[in-house]
C-alpha cells in the first residue's frame, strides 16, 4: 500500500485588516476617533454642540423665510406690531414696553454666562456657579414674561387659526416662532441648573475639565443670537 503523496503548499500569508490598506492620514483620523481623541482640534463635546447649533440655525432659519414669505405675500393686512405688543400702563399704551424688557433680559443673561466661563476656567466655582444660576433665573423670568404675552393675546383672541386683528397668518406664526424659542430657552434654564450643581459640587475639579461650562454657553448665547433676529423681524418690522 502506498502513502498518499502530500502536496507541498506555500505558508499561509498573515491576515491583514482593511485599515492596513487606507492611506495614513485615513488611519490617523480612525485611530482618532476610536479612542475618544481630539479629530479636529477641539473636543467632541465642542464639536457635537457646534454641529446642533448649526442645524438648528438651518431650522430657525426657515421659520423666519416662512414668516418673512408669508407677511409679503398675504393680501390681508398685518397686526402693527406697536399695537398689538403694547401695554397699558398709567392709563396708556406704551408700544412694545414687554419685549424691550424681555430683550433687555436676555442680552443681560449672556453676560452673565459670560463671566461664569470666564470664572469656570478661573477655578473659582462658587462664582461660576452662581453666575449660571443668575443666568437660570434670567432665563426662566424671559420664559414667564413670554407665557404672560401668551395669554394676553389668547385673551384678545389670537390663535394659530385665526386673528381678529387682521391676517390670520399672524397667528400661527407667532406662536410657532416664538414657541419654538422659548423651548429651547426652557431646555437651556434645566441645563444650566444641571451643570451649574455639578460646579458647585466640585465635580469638574475632580476631572480637571471644565469646558462643559463654555459648551453650555456656546448654546446660551446662541439661544440670545436667535432672539434678536425675532425682535427684529416679528417686532421692529
Amino acid at each position: 500500500m502506498t502513502s498518499p503523496v502530500s502536496s507541498p503548499t506555500s505558508p499561509t500569508p498573515p491576515a491583514h485588516g482593511m485599515a492596513d490598506h487606507l492611506p495614513s492620514g485615513v488611519k490617523g483620523l480612525l485611530a482618532d476617533w476610536s479612542s475618544d481623541q481630539m479629530a479636529f482640534k477641539v473636543s467632541w463635546g465642542k464639536a457635537m454642540m457646534w454641529i446642533f447649533l448649526l442645524s438648528d440655525t438651518f431650522v430657525f432659519s426657515c421659520f423666519l423665510t416662512g414668516y418673512m414669505t408669508v407677511r409679503m405675500s398675504t393680501t390681508v393686512p398685518w397686526p402693527n406690531p406697536s399695537e398689538v405688543f403694547a401695554l397699558e400702563i398709567a392709563g396708556r399704551q406704551v408700544p412694545l414696553i414687554l419685549i424691550a424688557i424681555m430683550t433687555f433680559v436676555l442680552i443681560t443673561s449672556s453676560g452673565t454666562m459670560a463671566m461664569a466661563v470666564n470664572f469656570a476656567y478661573r477655578r473659582q466655582r462658587r462664582e461660576c456657579a452662581m453666575l449660571m444660576l443668575a443666568t437660570a433665573a434670567l432665563g426662566a423670568s424671559f420664559v414667564g414674561m413670554q407665557a404672560f404675552e401668551w395669554s394676553k393675546l389668547i385673551h384678545e383672541g389670537v390663535r394659530p387659526w385665526g386673528n381678529p386683528m387682521g391676517a390670520a397668518q399672524f397667528g400661527s406664526t407667532f406662536f410657532m416662532i416664538t414657541g419654538f424659542h422659548g423651548f429651547h430657552v426652557s431646555c437651556g434654564v434645566i441645563y444650566l441648573l444641571v451643570i451649574a450643581n455639578k460646579v458647585q459640587r466640585g465635580h469638574y475639579d475632580v476631572t480637571g475639565n471644565y469646558q462643559p461650562v463654555e459648551i453650555s454657553g456656546l448654546y446660551w448665547h446662541f439661544v440670545d443670537l436667535v432672539w434678536v433676529f425675532i425682535f427684529a423681524l416679528f417686532y421692529l418690522w
